[in-house]
């Protein structure tokens, strides 16, 4: 495992890798730590605020292009970005139960899922974890 390659690749690509790398620690925190709390919340706001980073700043990544110098990734970059309001009004609202099923959903698709294909062999993200 080397970071050499992260840290090497245009701006945008490391502050999206950390910020997604980060999002996943607290999302497994969120899920286990207590709902409704003071540390829930903060720790949720934080959370946003990295989901927002992370989506915007795919928008200056061009690994994969179908369309133009957008992929796929990008649909799921936009969906986020939309997302992610209703469900912070949800919890404002005290729906947690789509609060929950939003986040889980948002946590599920645009980490775990998304994560799992940079680990595809050609992609920057093999080589950090893989090497060469």
């Amino acid at each position: 495992m080397s970071l050499a390659p992260l840290i090497e690749a245009a701006p945008a690509i490391p502050l999206h890798a950390f910020a997604a790398m980060a999002a996943f620690a607290l999302g497994l925190v969120q899920f286990a730590a207590p709902k409704g709390t003071l540390p829930h919340r903060t720790i949720g706001w934080i959370w946003v605020a990295l989901m927002v980073v992370v989506a915007t700043s795919s928008f200056w990544i061009h690994g994969i292009r179908l369309v133009g110098s957008f992929g796929p990734i990008h649909l799921l970059s936009i969906f986020t970005l939309v997302v992610l309001p209703v469900a912070v009004w949800r919890a404002h609202t005290h729906r947690v139960t789509d609060h929950r099923r939003i986040m889980i959903f948002i946590f599920t698709g645009a980490l775990v899922v998304a994560g799992v294909f940079t680990l595809v062999p050609g992609r920057l993200m093999h080589r950090v974890i893989f090497g060469s």
